[in-house]
């Protein structure tokens, strides 16, 4: 069973970035669609990252194009999130997800595991 873990959140201020981690154990990276994904108190779940695992296809929508950078390193097994250029409408809970493949824009059409969630508050 798959087991995800976020780590890297905490305060910055606007402008600063940050790097998100997360650890995948009980299977292999390759086998599964990534992502990110953030909650704001009273707001929806967005996706803010995917990459499909049948050709590598990267989706970021338009609020975080330019600034926010998926990657993930199969040897150790790891997901990030690179953000620069952090605004405060960046603050959220961000999620970690692990999927056979997401719809368009990230949208969950299968099950998926989530990991518990890392804080990202950006503010002075």
């Amino acid at each position: 069973q798959v087991q995800l873990v976020e780590s890297g959140g905490g305060l910055v201020q606007p402008g600063g970035s940050l790097r998100l981690s997360c650890a995948v154990s009980g299977a292999t990276l390759d086998y599964y669609a990534l992502g990110w994904f953030r909650q704001a108190p009273g707001k929806e779940r967005e996706g803010v990252s995917c990459i499909s695992t049948s050709d590598g296809t990267i989706y970021y929508p338009d609020s975080v194009k330019g600034r926010f950078t998926i990657s993930r390193d199969n040897a150790k097994n790891t997901l990030y999130l690179q953000m620069n250029s952090l605004k405060p409408e960046d603050t959220a809970v961000y999620f970690c997800a692990a999927t056979p493949r997401f719809g368009t824009m990230c949208s969950i059409i299968f099950r998926t595991t989530w990991g518990q969630g890392t804080q990202v508050t950006v503010g002075s």
